[in-house]
C-alpha cells in the first residue's frame, strides 16, 4: 500500500489578515505617490506638485495638468529631482525587504542587513577607492567598489560561520559582529592615512545621501532591487514554514540550509544595491519590517511586499525632511534616519514588550 504525503503548506492566512495587509499596502502606496509629488516639488527652482504631475502626464502622452512655469523647471525635474525620488523609493524598498528577510530567517526582530557585514564591507570598499584611487575618483568606481566589497564580506561571513556543513544562526551573527569590528578597524585606518579631502569624502559617504542620484544609478539599482524583491517573494512561503521551527520545517520538506544561504544572497544583493550609490543608511531595514509585522502579522507573503512599499515611503519621507528642515541645506540622510529611528524603535520595543511580553 502506497501512502502519499501531502505537499508542505504554509500556515493559513486568515481573511481578516489578508484584508488588513491589502489595506496597509494601498494606504502606503497612496502615501508614496503623494510623497513623490511633494519631494519632486522641493528645491531652489520653484515647482508645485500639480506641475510635477502635469510634467509626468505630458511625458507619457497625456494632455493633463500644467507644465512647470519656470524656464528650467522641466530640466530640473527630469535630470535632478526625479532620479533622486526614484532612487529613494528603490533604496528604501531594498533595505526594508532585506530586513524583513533577515528577521524571518534569524527569527529575531533585531536582525538587520548590517548584522552580516554588508554595510561595513561596502564602507571599506568605498573608502579604499577614495583613499587609493587618486585625485580623479569617479562616482561609479566608488559605487562598484562598495557593491563588490559588500558581497565579498557577506560571503566571508557565511563561509566562516559554517561548521560540519551547517550554519548556525548564533554563529552567523557572532561572525558578523567580528567581521563588522574588523571592518570598523579598516575604516579607521583608511581615515588615518587619508588626505583631508579624502577623509571628508569617506565621512560624507558613511553618513548617507541621495544627492548624487542619476538615471544611470537608478537603472542599476532598479534591476537589482526588482530581482531581489522578486526572489524574496518567491521564498516567502518557505520562510513561513521556517517560523514553525527548523525541525518542523525540515519535516515539511524545507531545506533549511539552502533557504538560509538563498536568503543571505538576496539580502546581500538588496543591501549592496541600496548602499552602493547612497552610502550607509541605518534603521530602515530594522524598523520598517518590525512595524509591518505589528500591522499585518508575521506571514512573509504579506510582510515582504508591504515592507517594500513602506520602506520606500519611510526613506522618501526622510529625504523630504533632509531637504526641508534647514533652508538651502541637504542634511545627511543616514544621520537623520538614525536620529529619528533609534528613539522610535526604542518606543516600539517597549510598547511590544508591554503588550505581548516579547516578539511574536
Amino acid at each position: 500500500m502506497t501512502v502519499e504525503l501531502e505537499k508542505p503548506q504554509a500556515p493559513p492566512v486568515t481573511t481578516h489578515k489578508r484584508r488588513r495587509a491589502v489595506l496597509v499596502f494601498n494606504v502606503a502606496a497612496v502615501a508614496l505617490v503623494a510623497l513623490a509629488l511633494a519631494s519632486a516639488a522641493i528645491g531652489q527652482v520653484p515647482t508645485t506638485p500639480a506641475e510635477v504631475a502635469g510634467s509626468v502626464a505630458h511625458r507619457i502622452g497625456l494632455d493633463w495638468g500644467p507644465l512647470p512655469a519656470h524656464p528650467a523647471g522641466e530640466v530640473t525635474l527630469w535630470e535632478v529631482r526625479f532620479p533622486r525620488v526614484v532612487l529613494a523609493i528603490l533604496v528604501g524598498a531594498a533595505l526594508a525587504t532585506a530586513g524583513a528577510l533577515l528577521q524571518g530567517v534569524f527569527a529575531n526582530p533585531l536582525a538587520e542587513p548590517g548584522v552580516i557585514g554588508v554595510s561595513a564591507g561596502a564602507a571599506v570598499g568605498a573608502g579604499a577607492v577614495i583613499v587609493f584611487g587618486g585625485a580623479f575618483v569617479a562616482a561609479w568606481s566608488v559605487a562598484a567598489a562598495a557593491f563588490a566589497a559588500g558581497l565579498v564580506t557577506t560571503a566571508l561571513v557565511y563561509m566562516l560561520s559554517r561548521a560540519n556543513g551547517r550554519t548556525e544562526v548564533v554563529t552567523l551573527v557572532l561572525t558578523g559582529v567580528a567581521i563588522n569590528a574588523f571592518a570598523g578597524g579598516l575604516i579607521a585606518f583608511l581615515l588615518f592615512v587619508a588626505s583631508p579631502a579624502a577623509r571628508d569624502q569617506i565621512v560624507f559617504w558613511q553618513l548617507g545621501s541621495l544627492n548624487g542620484a542619476t538615471w544611470d544609478a537608478v537603472t542599476v539599482v532598479a534591476v537589482l532591487t526588482a530581482a531581489g524583491i522578486a526572489a524574496a517573494i518567491a521564498v516567502a512561503s518557505r520562510l513561513d514554514l521556517l517560523a514553525l521551527g527548523e525541525s518542523a520545517a525540515r519535516h515539511l520538506g524545507v531545506d533549511v540550509e539552502q533557504l538560509r544561504r538563498t536568503v543571505i544572497v538576496i539580502v546581500a544583493v538588496l543591501t549592496t544595491a541600496g548602499v552602493a550609490f547612497t552610502g550607509i543608511i541605518l534603521f530602515v531595514g530594522l524598523i520598517v519590517p518590525h512595524v509591518v509585522r505589528m500591522l499585518v502579522g508575521p506571514g512573509h507573503r504579506a510582510l515582504v511586499p508591504v515592507s517594500a512599499v513602506l520602506g520606500a515611503v519611510v526613506l522618501l519621507a526622510a529625504d523630504v525632511a533632509a531637504r526641508s528642515l534647514v533652508d538651502n541645506a541637504d542634511l545627511p540622510l543616514g544621520m537623520l534616519t538614525s536620529l529619528i529611528g533609534a528613539p522610535f524603535f526604542f518606543w516600539l520595543l517597549r510598547r511590544t514588550r508591554a503588550r505581548a511580553g516579547g516578539w511574536a
